[in-house]
């Protein structure tokens, strides 16, 4: 099974057959336009004009120049290396330091598009998204089992330099156009086999209805497979099986526990079984070859080195201490106290930094499964951050608040979650000053706030000495001011708050990915929030499934 290398396909696997699906395929990015006349590179002070291949790839460093990515080592490397592949021979004779390499006219043309593109007048935005509807109406949607259902991630992503994050040894290396010839399409024999674009064939065809995707293919950075998914109902899929784990959750740990002493899959029954569901939720991870990609890993990579355990720590006894990086290059550093203090026995008897606890995702996934069917690393990653929320959302939030209030709740919730998840991001290059400005905005509602008090004081007193009805009009009028003067106030507090408490926490990674909407959604409907301040159109188009559910009580 370690040899079949189809582990990658094999984790959307739900159990469930389709007989019928039918689809247009992904829609492709436009091809390069190149650039206009007046918009030219310089090499050493000289005008050159650059092959097309090699003048797409350079675009995408100028448009990247506002970035610091563009003044890191390791990026320049990377995208200078895979620039020069893309060269023709002339251009890799004359184009050796980056250091020469004028991108100035391009980085301005595409700083003007982006200008241009947030002036576009209301005519020009409807004309812009009537366009992108027909490209869903095409290929947002397919034909399951002879019902229309939405597609998830219709679109191929576009060329450019990858990123990553952290210190990704990769950055900066060249994410190269995805073509129909590198894509596998997956459909029903019976159905009308999609037509790639003019001039171009499928790599492969198939017909397997025991996954729940559309289309894959390899990217080239990682070498990882992407996926086309049906939306709703697989979405819906991980998120009822991840309910159905609460039910049985300690029956299942209790039976691993019995099953894998002494087996492979000990250090996943440390894990899953020796802590408080609500301290950790690692990733699933896998492994990697050496000097590939960044040194990240989960729990099917976890090697020696990353782990130290102590009797006593803090006051606690028993303590597992974590220190590694996480997907995405993002250090995870926790201390759990470990629960069942036999379970520690169960770490291998090794002192070898570079010995891995564990073993593949695909074996790890296929003994979940025969645990409960669909249970996978994930679903526990899943049921985790979801039965935190709820617990999160019944503690912090209060009937009686005000909107921005319970929205600071629900954001505050959500941060247990990403922390619990090790969602970080590097704080926003803008965030000190955008603090800034919104706390001179907050000083500037307080003047405005006193001066209400003071003109409600002013107009009391003309009320008391006069005594008609004008001035206790006048009063009414200033009361109304002072309360909203206080409400906005607070609003804009409340706001700082939430910037502040969130600037290194990424919310929408586990927003979107691992709470159950109808958490959210009923959460919505039972504190009176519209759900519009929790998801965005795109968002709720995602989510419709459980956002048009009526009930307000919905228990994970």
């Amino acid at each position: 099974f370690l040899g079949s290398g189809r582990w990658e396909e094999e984790k959307y696997e739900d159990g469930v057959k389709w007989k019928f699906l039918e689809h247009n395929g992904p829609y492709f990015p436009p091809e390069y336009q190149p650039l206009p006349d007046n918009v030219r590179f310089y090499y050493d002070g000289k005008e050159v004009k650059l092959s097309l291949a090699a003048e797409e790839v350079a675009l995408f460093f100028a448009q990247m120049l506002d970035h610091d990515y563009t003044t890191k080592n390791v990026f320049r490397e990377n995208f200078f290396k895979d620039w020069r592949k893309e060269m023709t021979h002339e251009e890799r004779s004359l184009i050796k330091d980056l250091d020469k390499c004028d991108f100035g006219e391009i980085h301005a043309m595409h700083k003007a598009k982006v200008e241009a593109r947030k002036n576009m007048s209301k005519e020009e935005k409807l004309a812009l998204k009537e366009a992108n509807q027909k490209i869903v109406d095409e290929f947002g949607f397919c034909m399951l089992d002879h019902h229309k259902e939405r597609i998830g991630n219709f679109k191929i992503e576009p060329p450019g330099l990858f990123r990553g994050r952290g210190e990704h040894p990769k950055q900066g290396m060249l994410k190269k156009r995805i073509q129909p010839e590198d894509v596998i399409i997956n459909c029903s024999k019976e159905s009308r086999i999609p037509v790639p674009p003019a001039g171009h064939h499928w790599k492969e065809v198939r017909h397997d209805n025991t996954v729940t995707w559309l289309a894959s293919w390899t990217e080239n950075i990682q070498g990882s497979i992407k996926y086309i998914m049906l939306n709703a109902n697989s979405k819906l899929k991980k998120y009822e099986v991840a309910r159905k784990l609460k039910s049985c959750v300690d029956n299942t740990v209790t039976k691993q526990v019995g099953e894998l002493q002494g087996h492979l899959f000990h250090f996943f029954a440390l894990i899953f079984v020796s802590f408080d569901p609500k301290q950790l939720a690692l990733r699933a991870g896998n492994e990697k070859e050496e000097g590939e990609t960044a040194d990240t890993v989960g729990c099917c990579s976890l090697r020696v080195e990353h782990i130290t355990l102590h009797e006593q720590l803090d006051g606690s006894e028993c303590v597992v201490e974590f220190d590694f990086l996480g997907k995405d290059s993002i250090r995870y550093y926790n201390k759990v106290p470990v629960i069942k203090k036999g379970c520690v026995g169960l770490f291998p008897a090794c002192h070898c930094p570079s010995r891995s606890y564990f073993s593949q995702t695909s074996m790890l996934n296929k003994h979940l499964s025969s645990l409960m069917p669909g249970l996978t690393a994930k679903v526990f990653r899943t049921y985790n951050a979801s039965i935190t929320l709820q617990q999160q959302l019944k503690e912090l939030t209060n009937k009686s608040d005000n909107v921005a209030e319970k929205l600071l709740s629900y954001n505050r919730a959500n941060r247990a979650v990403a922390i619990l998840c090790n969602h970080q991001r590097a704080p926003p290059k803008t965030f000190e000053q955008s603090m800034v400005n919104l706390q001179t905005k907050i000083e500037a509602r307080k003047e405005q706030l006193s001066l209400a008090k003071s003109e409600l004081k002013q107009a009391k007193k003309e009320a008391k000495s006069k005594g008609s009805s004008d001035p206790k009009l006048l009063v009414e009028r200033k009361k109304a001011a002072v309360k909203r003067c206080e409400e906005q106030l607070l609003k804009m507090e409340v706001q700082a708050t939430d910037r502040e408490e969130n600037k290194q926490i990424a919310l929408g990674t586990s927003k979107l990915n691992y709470l159950d909407p109808r958490i959210s959604v009923a959460w919505c409907k039972n504190m009176e929030v519209p759900v519009e301040k929790i998801y965005n159109k795109s968002q709720r188009d995602k989510f419709a499934w459980a956002i048009d559910m009526t009930e307000a009580d919905f228990e994970f």
